[in-house]
């Protein structure tokens, strides 16, 4: 990834948290489970208020809050390293979209890593420190879905 400018740099991360709303709500119409439902919707709703955070620090230079943010250790289960890329497709199974979930969420960890490493705004710096930290939750999240699933389904 080259970028050009801290607005290159927002405009692919704006993007990429749009693909993530569509993902989760296009799950969220398959799927039949009312409690995955609404799990869906509320990840859903959280990467629009990522998309609304980094919109805000493109036309303002800075997110409101930002400041507040309370950090917290999220442990790395790193059952992500054993599951393969699997593109979402409607229909799929609960397992195969707690897949497709893990995958998106360790790619978008790994890019707010890798923004976090280029950006050199401290503001920018800030929220993908956050977002770094947010996608962690998620990805542990969706892992423990995972494993809790698995258990049981005897595997």
């Amino acid at each position: 990834m080259n970028f050009e400018s801290l607005d290159d740099i927002l405009d692919f991360a704006i993007e990429k948290e749009h693909m993530a709303v569509r993902f989760y709500e296009d799950a969220a119409s398959e799927e039949s489970m009312s409690g995955v439902i609404e799990m869906l919707k509320e990840l859903a709703d959280e990467e629009r208020k990522h998309v609304r955070m980094l919109t805000e620090l493109k036309k303002k230079g800075a997110v409101h809050g930002t400041d507040r943010y309370t950090y917290k250790w999220i442990p790395d289960m790193k059952r992500s390293d054993y599951i393969a890329d699997v593109t979402y497709q409607k229909g799929m199974s609960y397992h195969q979209i707690l897949m497709v979930a893990i995958k998106n969420e360790e790619k978008a960890l790994k890019l707010y890593n890798e923004l976090l490493a280029k950006a050199e705004d401290e503001d920018a710096q800030k929220l993908f420190k956050i977002f770094c930290q947010e996608e962690a939750r998620h990805k542990l999240m969706f892992e423990t879905m995972y494993d809790d699933h698995m258990a049981e389904m005897g595997d």
